[in-house]
């Protein structure tokens, strides 16, 4: 799929949010939900935002930080909000904010805050040119500006050279010419 380049979205057209029950698994034995559990669905949350601004496959190339606030517990519905900051030539950052809500009680806590940059993947899983953005609001264009700041820092954190990986290790089903059931 080419992109024009005159091809433009908005924040909004991709905000996500999504609820999760906190059950069990999810949690130590005294009841507070696992930071890996929380990063991973922050991990979710940023990929549905950047594939529905691109249309493509996405995957996670930074994580710029994640900043635990307070504790999530098990039993309470962690609420998670993500909408684009920034979008580069390939690449796009976007902000989670996590949210903690008991359902007894309807308390809510503010539990995290992430940036996280997805780059967006072409069918042969080469990096691809995204949609730009088009922030509307002021909250929108400060945090445009903020997120290329920290864009910045980023590539500075970069080595200079990076040797290439030689070929996938395990082939995606689609790519596999092989007729299995035969």
């Amino acid at each position: 799929m080419n992109l024009k380049m005159e091809e433009a979205r908005t924040v909004s057209e991709s905000k996500t949010e999504i609820a999760q029950l906190m059950m069990p698994p999810d949690a130590n034995p005294a009841g507070n939900v696992h930071g890996g559990t929380i990063m991973k669905l922050i991990d979710q949350c940023g990929a549905i935002v950047a594939s529905r601004h691109c249309h493509s496959n996405c995957v996670t190339a930074s994580v710029d930080r994640i900043d635990f606030i307070n504790p999530a517990f098990m039993g309470n519905v962690v609420i998670l909000k993500g909408s684009l900051n920034y979008v580069g030539r390939t690449s796009m950052e976007i902000g989670v904010r996590v949210e903690d809500e008991c359902l007894i009680t309807g308390a809510k806590a503010h539990i995290a805050t992430a940036y996280v940059t997805y780059v967006a993947l072409d069918e042969d899983d080469n990096p691809r040119e995204v949609p730009r953005l088009i922030p509307e609001t002021e909250e929108e264009k400060q945090r445009f500006e903020e997120a290329k700041m920290r864009r910045e820092e980023r590539l500075s954190r970069i080595p200079k050279h990076i040797e290439p990986k030689e070929g996938p290790c395990i082939q995606r089903p689609s790519k596999i010419k092989k007729n299995w059931y035969s």
